[in-house]
């Protein structure tokens, strides 16, 4: 009997194995009649860089894709084109940002470019645009405002992507849009926008110096927000030393902000308030709506939370969500996959 149950437990592990296999999809030939971007590519048909990949793009409302294979491509890119669009990255694990293998890259400050928006690595102005399994990063640095992606389209969704960047990374400005199962790392303000309706959903969080994860711009008491549900704030490799205790949720951009975090895992040390005011003498806090629900991990032990900032009952919190973020019509565009 013993040497049957060690067999049956050594078979069901084998069987468990397998069903992982088979539950990690890979993503590493492109899908039928997507256009391929190639680094280095001497292949007819085929583009060296994803900005020649999108121009190539007829500007009409047929729906297309690109497929990126790895490697690093220094450059902008800016999409505009009418008709939906996919953009996939090669990946051995398409529900895991952790092996992208494509990467867009620019080190761009606003400062030079004109505006936040034009320093943006990646530059989205369409609705109905996807991208899966692609890092995007602005190498600038610490010192302005230096974006590495700037969203302006509605029904936009982000999947297994990362995010990389100092201060003000990602510019979630207008739109409807969801940020699902990726990585986004900044100091300052680094989630930000005026009107953008935006979802983050299982993401990774990485803070790599004292700042604020949001600094919302909403200028309106309208129904826009940053609604946040089950990600994780993590310091991230390479930090600035004196990081600890001098990061916050957000501060208030706009009079009307509006940020609510449920279920987040918190270990990069926050500070105690973890929320904090625009500026002293210019605080901004009498319209605003921090929400906050079930926060835990070493991060927010012991906290001591200002005035304008909400914990949400249960029944409140539930009103927050991808729906109340985005609207109620987000099945007919967000892939449930990544939910």
């Amino acid at each position: 009997m013993p040497t049957n149950i060690y067999a049956l437990a050594s078979s069901l592990a084998v069987a468990l194995s397998f069903c992982q296999v088979v539950l990690t999809a890979t993503r590493t030939s492109p899908p039928p009649g997507a256009i391929v971007v190639r680094a280095g590519t001497t292949t007819s048909g085929e583009y060296k860089t994803v900005a020649s990949a999108v121009a190539a793009l007829p500007n009409d409302s047929s729906s297309r894709s690109i497929f990126v294979y790895p490697g690093t491509y220094n450059e902008q890119v800016y999409i505009t084109r009418t008709g939906p669009l996919i953009i996939y990255g090669y990946t051995n694990d398409t529900l895991s940002y952790s092996s992208n293998q494509a990467t867009i890259q620019a080190g761009i400050p606003a400062s030079s470019a004109g505006s936040n928006d034009a320093s943006g690595t990646l530059r989205i102005h369409k609705n109905d645009f996807k991208m899966y399994n692609v890092n995007v990063k602005n190498t600038y640095g610490p010192g302005t405002q230096a974006v590495a992606l700037s969203q302006y389209g509605s029904r936009v969704g982000f999947y297994a992507c990362g995010f990389y960047g100092y201060q003000d990374t990602l510019y979630a400005n207008a739109g409807t849009q969801v940020y699902l199962k990726g990585y986004i790392q900044g100091a300052t303000d680094f989630i930000f926008g005026r009107g953008g309706l935006a979802f983050f959903g299982g993401n990774t969080i990485g803070v790599s110096g004292p700042g604020w994860v949001t600094a919302s711009g909403r200028e309106s008491n309208d129904a826009g927000s940053y609604v946040f549900d089950k990600n994780t704030i993590v310091l991230a490799s390479g930090a600035a030393s004196d990081t600890s205790g001098k990061v916050y949720f957000g501060r208030p951009w706009g009079a009307y902000a509006k940020v609510i975090f449920k279920n987040t895992v918190v270990t990069a040390p926050l500070n105690k308030a973890l929320w904090s005011v625009w500026n002293v003498g210019d605080e901004r806090t009498s319209n605003i709506f921090f929400g906050e629900y079930n926060s835990s991990g070493s991060g927010v032990s012991a906290a001591s939370r200002p005035s304008f900032a909400t914990i949400l009952s249960t029944s409140q919190a539930a009103s927050y969500s991808i729906s109340s973020a985005v609207g109620n019509d987000y099945s007919s565009w967000v892939d449930a996959a990544y939910l």
